[in-house]
């Protein structure tokens, strides 16, 4: 592919404002425009919503968002010595670029876009990334603030988010992401197509939110699938013996068998799970 729009070369923009990739800010920069445009692809439409980008780095995905139509942009960029390279993109995309400087950890997403239809596209700072997903599954209010999620992670933590019960990599973030969305891995990223390339291969998450979750509080999931993978080798009548003891009576109830393990529960046993847990909390505080 060519370039997708008369700006300079990725390359010569990163050797222009000496933008070499920091690990302790977990970057890896994307410079295959094949790649980001295909990432822009997969988050389409976008000419009606606005885009959340965290980590734009040199801009390799915005010009990408943006060359595909993005109604408009709002990228939050940690590390400064980008802001240079991505004013030149806002000037030659006016109007459709806002950059943001700071820690997307600390930031309101839903007060720096402003309302209204959001997606949410980002090869993800990989020291961060996991953190941002949760802060967005897990928010109060559901449906959320974004449409979709269009994520890079490595792809570990990609296999970890579409991850299905009786696999290895079932676990928390299976079931947080299961419950509130339907998610899926859309396409595997090479270590040759970053600069500096990673030790891992890495891939893009899709996900989008479910309208209607099944009914259940999320910090009773949050404990109960926390104490079941914490000891997740044990049985169930042994990894939640910090919520019950003993702990059949919970299992049973929610119509699991003591003797199963976390592994093997799938997302609407943890509902259940948690349901009788937050009863159970209820009836204890009433006597």
């Amino acid at each position: 592919m060519g370039q997708i729009d008369d700006l300079p070369p990725l390359r010569e923009v990163i050797s222009t404002h000496g933008l070499d990739a920091r690990k302790s800010l977990g970057q890896n920069f994307l410079l295959d425009l094949n790649l980001t445009s295909r990432i822009a692809r997969a988050a389409a439409p976008l000419d009606d919503v606005t885009v959340l980008e965290i980590g734009p780095g040199p801009g390799g995905l915005t010009r990408a968002l943006l060359a595909s139509g993005a109604k408009r942009v709002v990228a939050v960029e940690k590390d400064r010595r980008c802001l240079p390279a991505l004013a030149e993109i806002s000037d030659h995309y006016p109007g459709r670029l806002q950059v943001i400087e700071g820690d997307a950890l600390a930031l309101d997403p839903v007060e720096i876009t402003g309302g209204g239809p959001v997606k949410i596209v980002a090869n993800l700072p990989y020291n961060v990334g996991t953190q941002l997903l949760l802060n967005w599954i897990t928010t109060p209010d559901w449906p959320p603030f974004w449409t979709s999620l269009t994520l890079m992670f490595q792809k570990e933590v990609g296999a970890r988010i579409v991850a299905e019960p009786g696999s290895k990599a079932y676990g928390r973030l299976g079931v947080l992401a299961g419950w509130r969305t339907s998610a899926r891995m859309l396409f595997d990223i090479s270590p040759k197509a970053f600069t500096p390339p990673p030790k891992v291969t890495s891939a893009v998450v899709q996900l989008v939110p479910r309208e209607a979750p099944e009914p259940c509080s999320l910090g009773m999931l949050e404990k109960v699938t926390a104490a079941a993978f914490g000891q997740r080798r044990k049985m169930l009548r042994a990894s939640l013996k910090s919520l019950a003891s003993p702990a059949d009576a919970l299992i049973e109830a929610a119509g699991l068998k003591p003797t199963a393990r976390a592994e093997e529960i799938d997302v609407s046993g943890f509902v259940r799970l948690a349901n009788v847990f937050e009863a159970q909390l209820k009836r204890g505080a009433s006597k």
